[in-house]
């Protein structure tokens, strides 16, 4: 707290002016001035203040993120000219970020320095909130920064090997994960073929999908505990990996793909919650949604709200450095490999270590995509894998069915002339194709 304290200092002054000013023109701290002059005169110094402390807290880490920033909009344009894409889309967070970084973090204390001017709290408490709110934007916009980077250079040297998009159908990849699973699946970021050969890219997927009552939240309630790594990839064209007859509630990944952006990462330690937590009735469930509701409300109207019993405790969490979290990742998820991509070196101790374990780490990467040449490979070598294994079954099925024409006619038929007449018959009668899987798979599930 110190610390924290001693680099907010040097911001007292410009918050000093700002007090002065509203002592002056709105003792009551309405926020609300006699004239446009005085609100343009309260709006520059409150937008100076609120620099002021990104300043303080991260005025040095700013023109990296910029950087960083520059990249990653370079990785988008490649991608966008090589596959003939519209446009790739980064989530809300991120494009707000990428617009400015600085006038990103400004936001993130909007409603601490207006509690600051209220009175509302002390300069400390406010210096300490202000500080993780910041500091924590900024991290996680950095790491968004370089995920997504890795996945789209992957995707670039992907189309080097002859792979094209087959979706998203329109032209337009989307990199934001939240909200795309209303439709009650967890669709693809991206699926990519070549030849007989599909890869499908799910980034942070296993997340909730949507419920009505109690039972579908039962039933869904592990995709709330699920552990989430950076990237799934499978070897075939996967467009939902919703299995939740499972533990965890997915279809296992061919390969999981875990970004590291910082030089320490290894040292990084987080609170692993995840199946530990005890599930929630959709009551249960609702009932602590109104109450951060009210007291949003509250805060916003200035009023007091009515103490509520403390809700039954749930939160049970374990302490894990990232190296382990790395390690439960391919526990938990078994895939076929599991890769880790380091921005910066990483000590050798740490390696072996994630080598013993069958973890490939691919660190000293930077930001060169050629140092990513080899995730690449190792993705294309799973792909045709299972392609080949695909293949297989399907040839086994067509040759029945060849068999089977020949003996009702008498005579050989071609394969390739039983292929095509297959795939138009199907055309011309995929309504009543489809009507009859449904059929089916209701009467299966």
């Amino acid at each position: 707290m110190g610390k924290v304290i001693e680099k907010l200092g040097r911001v007292k002054e410009s918050y000093e002016k700002i007090i002065e000013f509203l002592n002056r023109f709105d003792r009551n701290r309405t926020f609300r001035f006699s004239s446009q002059e005085l609100r343009d005169m309260f709006q520059e110094l409150f937008d100076k203040f609120r620099e002021s402390v990104v300043d303080a807290v991260c005025g040095s880490e700013i023109g990296e993120a910029e950087r960083w920033r520059d990249v990653l909009l370079e990785a988008s344009k490649d991608v966008i000219k090589r596959f003939g894409l519209v446009d790739v889309i980064f989530s809300k967070e991120l494009s707000s970020f990428i617009k400015d970084p600085k006038k990103h973090l400004m936001k993130k204390i909007f409603l601490y320095v207006h509690d600051l001017l209220r009175g509302r709290v002390s300069f400390e408490d406010f210096a300490s909130t202000a500080y993780s709110a910041i500091v924590t934007s900024l991290r996680t916009n950095m790491r968004t920064i370089y995920q997504n980077w890795v996945f789209l250079s992957i995707l670039s040297l992907l189309h080097e090997h002859g792979f094209r998009i087959i979706y998203p159908e329109l032209g337009v990849i989307s990199l934001e994960r939240h909200s795309r699973q209303k439709l009650g699946y967890i669709p693809p970021n991206v699926v990519l073929r070549k030849g007989f050969m599909h890869v499908s890219f799910f980034i942070e997927a296993p997340r909730p999908i949507t419920w009505e009552d109690t039972h579908d939240l039962s039933r869904i309630w592990s995709l709330y505990t699920a552990l989430r790594p950076d990237m799934l990839v499978y070897g075939d064209a996967l467009f939902n990996i919703i299995d939740l007859e499972k533990s965890p509630p997915i279809i296992r990944p061919h390969i999981i793909i875990e970004c590291k952006e910082l030089p320490d990462w290894y040292l990084r330690v987080r609170y692993i919650r995840g199946p530990l937590a005890k599930p929630l009735s959709a009551e249960e469930w609702r009932s602590k949604w109104l109450i951060g509701l009210r007291q949003g409300l509250a805060d916003v109207l200035g009023i007091e709200v009515k103490k509520v019993d403390t809700m039954m405790e749930e939160k049970k969490s374990i302490r894990l450095k990232d190296e382990q979290i790395v390690q439960l990742y391919k526990a938990v998820y078994k895939p076929d490999i599991m890769i880790v991509v380091s921005r910066c070196e990483t000590p050798e101790s740490i390696k072996r270590k994630l080598e013993d374990q069958g973890i490939i780490v691919i660190d000293n990467v930077g930001f060169c995509r050629e140092n990513l040449r080899q995730v690449a490979e190792i993705i294309i070598s799973i792909a045709s894998k299972y392609s080949s294994e695909r293949y297989r079954e399907d040839l086994n099925i067509l040759s029945i069915v060849e068999a089977l024409i020949s003996r009702r006619l008498g005579r050989n038929v071609s394969r390739d002339v039983v292929y095509r007449v297959i795939i138009e018959f199907l055309m011309r009668n995929i309504d009543q194709l489809v009507s009859e899987i449904e059929k089916a798979s209701n009467v299966t599930s």
